[in-house]
């Protein structure tokens, strides 16, 4: 058979990069790793093209070739995923979906054919078995975990890889905790399922012998879910491996704030390449904390924690949430403030929506305050619930937050903070390269001339340059952030 592998395009969002991604030539951040990992799975006799629509146009030439269109998604690419699905019925091809936008709302697709959910290497086989039967099925799921000491090396052969800033490895599924607003747990469960050390070093020699080298995002939800392998094994092999390929690359991951707490963890993933995490803090307010169930956040000096991780030279990007039923007026102000303080310069601020399955939407939707608005996109100022707090007062002081972190001054007053006090213990994150040396003159050019914050930005521009010389490609790194998010925040003002 021919299967054609789509993956639908993102809207314009926090982790799009989409503008920031231009000052490098490069179309999308991530790689679709979710149908590179299903794709061998699939028989090896069969032919195979991605096509991912954050990198290039799905042409009909690949539609009328395919005998089966596979398409994995996420939520907050539903509206290109419905017009793809639309597209390939009008050339009466056969869909097969799965991945969390379809496992979540599975009954909004009855025009697909076959849905295929939760996790693949457990559902697709029994989906392939019955294809082979002659009786295929219109609905798969399980409520079982796969195990993923049994997962395919992804296939990256099938993606241009030029086209990418970052590729994306997966180590672990599953979160140790159970945050209301989250949905992780009733997706991947309650314990942190791990790929063998083996594994992971089979898909980074892959990943090395393809020729990329640059950045790779371990996608975990938490990468810190099981330290004590983490720390024994996995993290001391990477390090030797890391070291006899010539450090080749620059990682980063998701991880619970309690990383704070661990110190020789902390050198030890610094040692690996390790250069950010992303956190979710998602608010200073321990009311709000305990309502939510965010129990590793409870009872901590936050800004103190976070100080601790950036102290060990791990950049820290943070998750913000407004909107709790707990939060007063003041929230917007004690968010600005922390943000501040903190340093975090990549600081994700969003309204509190109530995926699916999680917990919150159970609750909310038992008292009636589900809305049919979830888009999936946590940086739009869209709710899929009735909040506490007038609606109307939620949104202006969730802009006000915005405001208070993207405005110019407010920004680079931050990064100037954060680069005055950060030793960066992994040197790849501060080499010039040629692709930084091309953004850095694109960036003279585009923010240091046209841009609104083109003082600002020649400010820390000259302030690196003399001050902290070895900082100084991060310096324009996080102007460039600044750039991107200042325009994607842009359209909700």
């Amino acid at each position: 058979m021919n299967i054609l592998l789509v993956y639908p395009e993102y809207p314009d969002t926090f982790w799009s990069f989409k503008y920031a991604l231009k000052f490098v030539s490069k179309k999308a951040a991530y790689p679709p790793l979710g149908l590179l990992t299903i794709a061998p799975l699939l028989p090896s006799h069969w032919e195979k093209k991605l096509v991912d629509l954050n990198i290039e146009n799905l042409k009909i030439r690949d539609i009328v070739w395919a005998d089966y269109v596979f398409i994995g998604a996420m939520s907050v690419q539903m509206k290109s995923a419905m017009e793809v699905i639309k597209r390939c019925i009008s050339y009466n091809k056969k869909i097969v979906a799965g991945g969390p936008l379809f496992t979540e709302d599975f009954e909004k697709f009855q025009m697909v054919d076959h849905l295929v959910l939760n996790e693949a290497e457990i559902t697709l086989p029994q989906f392939l078995s019955d294809l082979e039967a002659g009786n295929p099925q219109k609905i798969y799921h399980t409520a079982d975990f796969a195990d993923i000491t049994k997962s395919p090396v992804p296939d990256y052969s099938l993606i241009k890889s030029s086209k990418y800033s970052t590729i994306s490895i997966q180590y672990s599924r599953g979160c140790p905790f159970n945050c209301d607003f989250c949905d992780i747990t009733a997706l991947l469960g309650h314990k942190s399922r791990i790929k063998t050390t083996d594994q992971i070093l089979a898909e980074l020699d892959n990943i090395y012998h393809s020729g990329w080298q640059g950045n790779i995002f371990f996608v975990d939800d938490n990468f810190i879910g099981n330290k004590p392998v983490l720390k024994n094994n996995l993290l001391p092999k990477l390090i030797s491996w890391m070291q006899e390929h010539g450090n080749p690359y620059t990682f980063s991951t998701e991880a619970s704030i309690n990383l704070a707490d661990d110190p020789e963890l902390m050198k030890l993933m610094t040692r690996a390449g390790f250069a950010a995490v992303f956190i979710g803090i998602e608010t200073p307010q321990e009311t709000s904390l305990a309502e939510c169930n965010k129990v590793q956040n409870k009872n901590r000096n936050l800004l103190e924690s976070v100080k601790r991780v950036q102290k060990a030279g791990i950049e820290v990007m943070g998750g913000f949430i407004v909107g709790f039923d707990s939060d007063l007026p003041t929230i917007f102000r004690h968010q600005i403030d922390f943000i501040q303080q903190s340093g975090i310069v990549s600081a994700m601020i969003g309204m509190l929506n109530a995926p699916t399955k999680s917990k919150l939407y159970q609750k909310l939707h038992s008292q009636g305050r589900i809305l049919e608005t979830w888009t999936g996109d946590n940086t739009d100022s869209s709710t899929n619930i009735i909040p506490k707090m007038n609606i109307a007062e939620l949104k202006s002081g969730y802009l006000k937050i915005i405001q208070g972190i993207y405005d110019g001054k407010p920004f680079y007053h931050r990064v100037h903070h954060f680069l005055k006090e950060f030793e960066p213990q992994v040197k790849n994150r501060t080499r010039l390269n040629f692709n930084k040396i091309m953004a850095l003159l694109k960036s003279m050019f585009v923010i240091g001339i046209y841009d609104n914050n083109r003082v600002h930005y020649w400010r820390l521009f000259f302030w690196a340059l003399f001050k902290r010389p070895k900082l100084f490609p991060l310096a324009i790194t996080y102007s460039i952030y600044g750039y991107h998010f200042k325009r994607v925040f842009k359209k909700i003002e």
